[in-house]
């Protein structure tokens, strides 16, 4: 994920307003690998700001998403996760027991889409792993 002064430059080309709390929903997103859902940024940036709404926090990550700075994922969850993770292409984890999610580089052999088909084209693919994390694991042990 760009840093925060590339963001804050980044919504300004746009013409989208840059205000304190859009910058530390920024800040909260830098180095997440937890994929956090919007009401997980919006608990820690309300730490630092506590002037800012879900709402800010929704439409913040909405923009990003929409300028392709961060991924909206739906892994079946319950709710929207968000990765900032959009420069290297990967795959989930996602443990049934207590929802942690996780990048993966994982090769996953040649799929073909069935010849029936063959009108779609694909631009992407997303793979979710499902299962149960170590933790999870040898608390069941």
């Amino acid at each position: 994920m760009r840093s925060t002064a590339e963001l804050v430059k980044r919504f300004r080309s746009h013409g989208l307003k840059v205000t304190p709390q859009r910058t530390v929903v920024f800040d909260v997103l830098q180095g997440d690998s937890a994929h956090p859902t919007a009401e997980s940024v919006f608990e820690a940036a309300r730490q630092r700001q506590p002037t800012l709404s879900l709402k800010t926090v929704y439409q913040t990550l909405g923009e990003l998403a929409r300028l392709g700075e961060i991924s909206a994922l739906d892994l079946g969850t319950g709710a929207a996760r968000y990765d900032p993770n959009v420069e290297t292409p990967h795959h989930h984890l996602v443990c049934d027991g207590c929802g942690a999610v996780r990048d993966v580089e994982a090769s996953v052999g040649d799929l073909r889409v069935p010849a029936s088909r063959r009108d779609f084209t694909i631009t992407s693919a997303e793979v979710i792993f499902r299962g149960v994390c170590g933790a999870c694991a040898a608390s069941t042990d």
